[in-house]
């Protein structure tokens, strides 16, 4: 019954729609096609989008109301196509899919960016003290578990231990590797000044880096002990394979460290330039707004990049897998869901 109710909204939605290259809407399906990179991008666009943040609740009753109508068929006439995925959209950003409450605002995937790009700017800024690299890390750090812990899965109960583990392995790797570089650096006699002051910029990148591996591989950990369910072509469980899960942890890592590459990396080498400009010479004053607006447009590039590297519900060929696990399906490969 309710799949002929939501043939039957799909129908009305489809009526409404004129020409257009808004794609036919499916309840719960990304909007673009995850199988290319392009496809992914956009999709992460869509979530990662800032204007989300400004919904308000009666907006947000609206769609959720529009998709509740969806799927159980009582759509009203002339409801589109293109009003459907916004619904979902909105939805989305705002409610925990898996218990559909309220994410606190700076958490949202939405929110990464605005409430991130102040803590990257505090991360790049010159002549750090002890004090100041020690709380720009942390800062760092305890932002990221946040939004970690507020989109997690929470189909499962996961004990607040692993939580707690994961954040103390990430903010002691990122301090302990910022200070010692910080520390290195300066003794190195060899430097001048000026090029002491450049080499210092790129010190958050390894330690951020190193940190979000950490993060990921504590946090994690008891996949890679259990393993993670494959699907068949059919979105059949298969299986629990380890192999999968690693797999899935490598590609999750490789994320985290391509993430923090263009936000930490290029906003140095684009402010030791601009500041030798006679602009920001005769304006100093101007230096920590440029350097925000460069992190800004960093940060909003490098994070559709990274996390659309790899599809969300990666693929990987069966005889890779435990004997096991090849002998449960005839599939020649299987999918499982990497996570961001």
């Amino acid at each position: 019954m309710a799949d002929t109710a939501t043939t039957a909204s799909a129908a009305a939605a489809s009526a409404a729609n004129t020409a257009t290259d808004t794609p036919p809407f499916q309840l719960g399906k990304p909007r673009f096609q995850q199988t290319s990179f392009y496809g992914r991008f956009r999709h992460f666009l869509d979530i990662i989008d800032p204007r989300t943040l400004f919904v308000t609740e009666r907006r947000l009753r609206e769609a959720v109301q529009l998709l509740e109508d969806y799927k159980h068929g009582t759509l009203h006439p002339g409801v589109t196509n293109e009003q459907l995925w916004s619904a979902q959209k909105i939805k989305q950003a705002i409610l925990h899919p898996d218990t559909n409450e309220k994410i606190f605002m700076p958490f949202r995937m939405s929110g990464y960016i605005p409430f991130g790009t102040p803590i990257v700017v505090g991360l790049l800024l010159p002549n750090q003290t002890l004090a100041s690299t020690v709380f720009w890390q942390w800062l760092n750090q305890s932002h990221n578990a946040c939004v970690n812990y507020a989109n997690r899965n929470a189909t499962k109960p996961s004990p607040a231990s692993k939580f707690i583990q994961g954040y103390l392995g990430a903010v002691i790797s990122a301090v302990s590797i910022a200070v010692g570089l910080n520390v290195l650096v300066q003794k190195a006699n060899k430097f001048t000044p000026a090029t002491r002051l450049l080499v210092q910029r790129f010190v958050p990148f390894p330690a951020v880096a190193s940190a979000n591996i950490c993060n990921v591989v504590l946090m994690r950990y008891g996949e890679l002990e259990e393993g993670i369910d494959v699907l068949d072509v059919d979105g059949n469980l298969v299986g629990s394979s380890r192999i999968a899960a690693r797999h899935a942890l490598l590609e999750t890592a490789l994320t985290r460290v391509v993430l923090p590459m263009p936000i930490l990396v290029l906003p140095p080498i684009v402010m030791s330039m601009l500041e030798k400009t006679a602009l920001l010479q005769a304006r100093p004053r101007l230096l920590l707004p440029v350097q925000s607006l460069v992190c800004l447009a960093a940060f909003g590039l490098a994070l559709p990049l990274a996390i659309s590297l790899f599809p969300q519900m990666s693929e990987i060929e069966t005889s890779q897998l435990e004997p096991e696990i090849a002998r449960a399906t005839s599939s020649r490969t299987v999918v499982y869901n990497k996570g961001l």
